[in-house]
């Protein structure tokens, strides 16, 4: 893994900091962005004589801020209960707490804002910008050239762009080779299209066991393939990005692009599964 674009330098000023206003613009700051700042005011913090004030209330931003950085929170996404998952430490949970409580009483940031921008990395700068990617390839042949060709450029079209999706690959599914991405050092993935990566995708089991027994992982979750499909592992790494393109499920012909989007799931993206095809009267 390359350390390029990992060292930063901080600014001697709680003022380098903008507070994020959700009504002033669209486009929060990185969580790393927040957790930098507020990284800095912990250290000023340590030379200070006032005590943190520890907020117990915010789980869903703890897990999101612990998710940015790469450590695991709790197991509750989908394979939950098929990946042996590493703990959040505890020393790593306070801190991550002491971070929000500093942003917060150092008046950075606000409850509401945090709220927003953990909303928009899990739900809106998601899996769904990636299935909408996914549904215009599938509908129109010159744009899947354009996102084989340059996925930086293919997804920019649609409005997808930033921070880990500067490098991205796509590499395209078919009947006799599937795709199945990994990051084997840590948790390099492209948040642009796929949102923040799942708990399992950053698990010792899985990135350990996929290079070794791809077959043998998607078997143990739910994706038996032919023995004549080739399985090509993808390492993700601070200067690669990488997506997958599913196949088309049978019996969609008649779709259009939103009702194909909906079919399409993060794991399928990842490679750990396949898109399955709607069932009659709809999906259940």
């Amino acid at each position: 893994m390359s350390a390029k674009g990992c060292k930063a330098d901080l600014l001697c000023s709680s003022r380098a900091f903008p507070v994020y206003d959700p009504e002033r613009s669209s486009t929060p700051p990185a969580p790393i962005q927040l957790l930098l700042a507020a990284g800095f005011l912990l250290l000023s913090s340590l030379f200070g004589t006032g005590e943190l004030t520890m907020d117990t209330s915010r789980r869903d931003f703890l897990a999101g801020a612990v998710t940015a950085v790469g450590v695991t929170t709790a197991p509750e996404l989908v394979h939950a209960d098929e990946h042996d998952h590493q703990d959040l430490p505890s020393d790593v949970a306070l801190r991550v707490k002491s971070l929000e409580s500093l942003l917060v009483e150092k008046g950075l940031v606000d409850r509401a804002a945090l709220d927003a921008l953990v909303d928009m990395y899990e739900h809106k700068v998601g899996p769904r910008n990636g299935a909408r990617v996914v549904a215009r390839a599938w509908t129109d042949a010159a744009y899947k050239e354009r996102l084989l060709k340059s996925g930086p450029a293919a997804i920019g079209e649609l409005g997808y762009s930033g921070w880990q999706g500067q490098e991205l690959q796509v590499v395209e599914n078919t009947p006799k080779v599937h795709n199945l991405i990994v990051c084997t050092l840590c948790s390099c993935y492209p948040w642009p299209v796929l949102g923040l990566p799942p708990v399992w995708y950053k698990s010792a089991a899985y990135r350990s066991r996929v290079v070794i027994d791809p077959r043998g992982v998607l078997r143990e979750l739910g994706t038996d393939l032919p023995a004549d499909v080739e399985v090509r592992v993808w390492d993700s790494t601070a200067d690669q990005r990488y997506m997958v393109l599913p196949e088309r499920p049978a019996g969609t012909e008649g779709l259009g692009e939103e009702a194909l989007s909906a079919l399409v799931t993060r794991d399928a993206m990842i490679g750990v599964a396949k898109v399955i095809p709607p069932q009659t009267g709809g999906r259940g």
